[in-house]
């Protein structure tokens, strides 16, 4: 047998009518995660356990003041204008939020200026913030124009934020 230039074996194949074993299959039961087990070896099934009986918060879903409200307005706190570095709310770009009693979001907005770089994108931004709001059925942004943008839209902070205070 001529040994290779790595100094490993060569491998005979199997002849044509050797019969080849192939390995069991595997199957997800016969897994065990030990992070996931418990103290009885058993593996936990359910991983949403709990979470699907959870019933909703009894009380008003929608509304002003409501919590839906107040998720909606904090997750679109967390948007920034790419040139300003303040939250389009403090900004003053939110006319609105409103939420139904059917977990509807409708959002009324400006922006700074028609020829804003992200004129295009913001309002797509702001309804997929909206709707990723858990308890959010559905997000709608009404962009207006009517009353226009002025800074004294913007709150004490953002203006402390610019320099304007």
């Amino acid at each position: 047998m001529n040994k290779p230039q790595d100094e490993t074996e060569f491998v005979a194949a199997p002849a044509p009518n050797d019969e080849v074993v192939k390995p069991p299959r595997a199957r997800v039961s016969d897994v065990i995660d030990s992070d996931v087990a418990s103290d009885t070896g058993s593996r936990k099934r359910d991983y949403l356990d709990g979470f699907l009986q959870q019933q909703p918060a009894a009380g008003e879903v929608g509304g002003p003041g409501s919590d839906l409200q107040t998720a909606v307005v904090d997750a679109l706190k967390e948007i920034y204008d790419p040139e300003i570095p303040v939250n389009i709310y403090d900004l003053g770009l939110i006319y609105g939020v409103d939420v139904d009693d059917e977990r509807d979001a409708t959002i009324t907005m400006t922006l700074t200026t028609p020829h804003c770089p992200v004129a295009e994108t913001m309002p797509g931004e702001v309804e997929l913030r909206a709707a990723s709001v858990p308890g959010i059925r559905d997000a709608e942004v009404n962009l207006v124009w009517d009353p226009p943008w002025s800074p004294e839209k913007m709150t004490d902070e953002a203006r402390l934020e610019l320099g304007m205070l």
